[in-house]
């Protein structure tokens, strides 16, 4: 909570006129650095200030801008700045606050940050949103156009993903983003793991909750092309909701990526269904071999679990896994990142995402590393777990960045990314595996590239090609070829 309250705003004339209004995303500190690779900042449009877009009036003149993809220009005065805060924007966001604010426009900050520590946000902001905006904004806008703006706005009972407006994709340039077709139909999560900072972000209220089906039936058809990617945090989390979504995508000829847990690919059809719909690519987060480490993240929902199940199950369907990995829990020592990749490689995962623990403000995680005192940095520019800002309880803060970074040397070496491709059974999906783990990795410089001259669309096709289907009844040479060739709809 905001310690000490806010002060009550000063009175402004209600705005009877159509509103400008400015969206911005900051970009992340490390995507404006030249040693990281653009195209991870290239995947995705900012698809929750597009939501929140949705709720403005149709003669209101809005524009999101996402400091990743374009030049951020800040000599314009809107009536409202919105900014979206992430835990290593903040500093950026923060400064564009102050720049807005100081040329007298009324600044709005929301965001996972923001969430995590109010008080700190309130200091740069005429009013911020605590938790989803997707029912706060409404209610601020009403009171903006009144005059009589709050400084605080939380989201907390009643909250729903249901009847909508459909987000402002209009005021997205699709050609500045490799994924345009991204898509959330869910909201939350029902897992409760200590080092995720959703959990601060929901809280108060409802912590996982879904779109009515025919509602998320009408936004993935209306999106053009074949290829969707689900930015649910878990998209299988609500089995009920996934059937349907799953029994109404059906025939639409989709291709599909999105994220589930370890338990939810072993328990029942439901990752069936999804493969049959179209289900293409997972992100599954294993996070640790250690049992230990798991109950104390409070992961329960891969404790027992047979990881090597998860993945057999997987490639039999023909679905490519991004295993998701945490380096420098406690019951981790030096021998974890040589194990990690060992096994991910033997199971014959497309690709792997390593992370460095990190307790993240508002997080149970942060709150016990506080309380023992093992908090080592609070520059939120290092929490973009690459960096170690705690003191781990076996490794040293050396030893855990240099194994995190040789963990993803030896994971996408050629020797590796070969390996992992020849555990699947077929040629087609060998062929795939290759293709997409070293497309990812090993070409940087054709990303750069297309980036630079706006010509990511033109890699859809060939995303497209490579998540085309294959089963296990799959083989032969022939495959390879057929990899290039368009999936059939019928």
């Amino acid at each position: 909570m905001l310690t000490p309250p806010l002060p009550a705003p000063h009175p402004r004339a209600p705005i009877t006129r159509p509103l400008r209004v400015k969206f911005i995303l900051p970009a992340l500190t490390e995507a404006k650095s030249p040693f990281w690779r653009p195209i991870k900042y290239s995947l995705f449009p900012p698809l929750g200030l597009a939501s929140l877009a949705a709720h403005l009036a149709p003669d209101d003149a809005a524009e999101i801008v996402d400091d990743h993809v374009q030049r951020l220009s800040t000599d314009d005065a809107p009536d409202l700045v919105v900014i979206q805060v992430y835990i290593t924007n903040a500093y950026r966001a923060y400064a564009l606050a102050d720049l807005y604010r100081a040329r007298g426009c009324f600044v709005a900050l929301g965001g996972l940050h923001v969430t995590s520590l109010p008080d700190e946000a309130a200091l740069h902001a005429d009013a911020i949103f605590i938790g989803p905006g997707d029912q706060t904004f409404p209610a601020f806008l009403r009171d903006f156009r009144a005059g009589c703006p709050k400084p605080v706005y939380v989201s907390a009972a009643g909250r729903t993903a249901e009847e909508l407006p459909p987000m402002r994709r209009d005021l997205i340039d699709r050609s500045r983003y490799l994924v345009p077709n991204s898509i959330v139909v869910t909201r939350g999560c029902p897992q409760h793991c200590d080092f995720c900072y959703k959990d601060a972000f929901f809280a108060g209220g409802a912590g996982f909750y879904t779109q009515r089906v025919d509602e998320a039936l009408a936004e993935i058809d209306r999106l053009p092309g074949r290829h969707l990617y689900f930015l649910d945090d878990h998209l299988l989390g609500n089995r009920r909701f996934a059937e349907a979504l799953f029994d109404g995508m059906a025939g639409m000829g989709r291709l599909f990526q999105g994220a589930a847990t370890v338990d939810s690919v072993l328990r029942g059809d439901l990752i069936e269904r999804a493969a049959k719909a179209g289900l293409r690519s997972l992100f599954v987060g294993f996070e640790s071999f250690s049992p230990a480490n798991l109950r104390g993240s409070n992961k329960k929902q891969n404790l027992a679990r047979d990881y090597g199940e998860v993945a057999r199950r997987l490639s039999d369907l023909g679905i490519m896994i991004n295993g998701s990995f945490v380096f420098g829990m406690d019951d981790d020592d030096e021998d974890v990142f040589d194990r990690t990749v060992d096994w991910a490689v033997r199971n014959g995962l497309t690709t792997a995402t390593f992370h460095i623990m990190t307790p993240y403000p508002g997080t149970r995680l942060f709150a016990r590393m506080a309380a023992e005192g093992r908090i080592t940095s609070r520059n939120w520019d290092r929490y973009d777990t690459r960096h170690v800002v705690y003191r781990p309880a076996k490794l040293t803060p050396q030893a855990l960045e240099a194994g995190y970074h040789r963990a993803y040397r030896d994971f996408y070496s050629w020797r590796n990314i070969g390996r992992a491709a020849l555990v699947h059974p077929s040629a087609k999906h060998r062929a795939k595996h290759f293709a997409y783990a070293a497309g990812w990795k090993k070409f940087e410089p054709l990303w750069d590239l297309a980036i630079k001259a706006r010509r990511l669309a033109l890699m859809t096709p060939l995303l497209e090609a490579v998540l085309s289907r294959v089963t296990r009844g799959e083989g032969g040479g022939a495959e390879v070829g057929a990899l290039l060739q368009p999936e059939s709809t019928g």
